[in-house]
């Protein structure tokens, strides 16, 4: 890997980006793109560090839905603990979108390990010893890390889910009472807009201009989020179904969700204190039957991406995942 592979990201120094081929698709090209702080910067961050039982963890973050990866706060406090951290954007979302796609849409989730496993080449191309693999996925990027970390047990060596899209809305009963219109539309029209229900209350919660605290790139995180195509949809309850027969993760897995969601067809100052998106009953449910070893921490105050939420929930969650960390990723033993 050569310098001349990264240039410097939309978020501003430390932070670079590197573009992935991956072929073509009834669209065109696609791409995923990966993010990463600077080495130099990074190094050193960890010649301050005294010790660190993370200096051999690889952190590969998973977008959500209609998202894209912004979150430079939570890439610093893994770098400032020893880890190298490396976010991915994924085909057809925010810096992989491309004119004339549309944004978001495959019609199985994976075709993500397409986009996971260029990823890993890069990461694997700075590295010059054997290094532990965590993956930390928010949402849809939640669920579709736990699909493939079921299907590569051996080389995931912890999994962090934030609010990770593990069940509809409607819950097992309901999904179980869609799927079958879904899986009619996706064959009639596949690609077809489904009618939004989507009332933009959460990008109010987040967004700068709806008075939250993080600048968004609207293209790539528009209001109301991405069209939903039935296709995708078939695809995300076929997923759902798998998490619901059991994934057998043998990894720890760490879930964060919010103490409570606030589900409402009104605007209420609650969603900036709760999750608007998922019922976090289903998905705690849910979270504790993906594998052997599983904890799930809820957070105060926390929005549906745990890691935008107000300061004081920020602040609590990363003390949780510290806490589960020096445990589940305490300092490999010398061979």
């Amino acid at each position: 890997m050569t310098t001349a592979d990264w240039r410097p990201d939309i978020l501003g120094a430390p932070f670079e980006q590197r573009e992935l081929p991956l072929g073509t698709d009834a669209e065109g090209p696609v791409g995923a793109t990966l993010v990463r702080i600077a080495p130099s910067f990074a190094r050193g961050v960890r010649r301050a560090l005294t010790a660190s039982e993370l200096a051999d963890v690889d952190v590969l973050y998973l977008h959500g839905w209609s998202d894209y990866f912004f979150q430079r706060e939570l890439a610093m406090w893994w770098e400032a603990r020893g880890a190298r951290f490396f976010a991915l954007d994924l085909r057809k979302y925010g810096r992989s979108l491309r004119p004339g796609q549309s944004p978001g849409f495959v019609d199985d989730l994976h075709v993500y390990d397409e986009d996971i496993e260029a990823a890993l080449r890069v990461i694997d191309e700075s590295t010059r010893r054997p290094r532990r693999l965590v993956v930390f996925g928010h949402s849809t990027g939640g669920l579709t890390a736990s699909l493939w970390a079921s299907r590569n047990q051996d080389r995931v060596a912890a999994l962090v889910l934030n609010s990770p899209w593990l069940e509809l809305q409607t819950g097992g009963t309901g999904r179980e009472a869609l799927a079958p219109l879904i899986a009619v539309g996706a064959k009639i029209a596949p690609a077809s807009v489904m009618p939004n229900i989507d009332f933009g209350y959460y990008s109010r919660a987040v967004s700068r201009s709806g008075g939250g605290e993080w600048d968004v790139n609207p293209e790539w995180r528009p209001a109301r989020g991405f069209p939903v195509r039935p296709a995708w949809l078939q695809a995300v309850i076929s997923a759902h179904e798998l998490v619901a027969s059991g994934l057998g993760l043998r990894m720890p897995v760490l879930t964060l969700l919010s103490a409570r969601s606030t589900i409402a067809i009104n605007w209420s100052e609650e969603m900036r204190r709760s999750d608007s998106v998922l019922v976090v009953e289903n998905i705690a449910a849910r979270a504790v039957k993906l594998g052997s070893s599983v904890t799930v921490e809820r957070i105060e105050g926390a929005l549906h991406d745990v890691m935008l939420s107000a300061p004081d929930a920020r602040a609590l969650a990363c003390s949780r995942i510290a806490r589960w960390s020096r445990g589940a990723l305490a300092a490999a033993p010398e061979a």
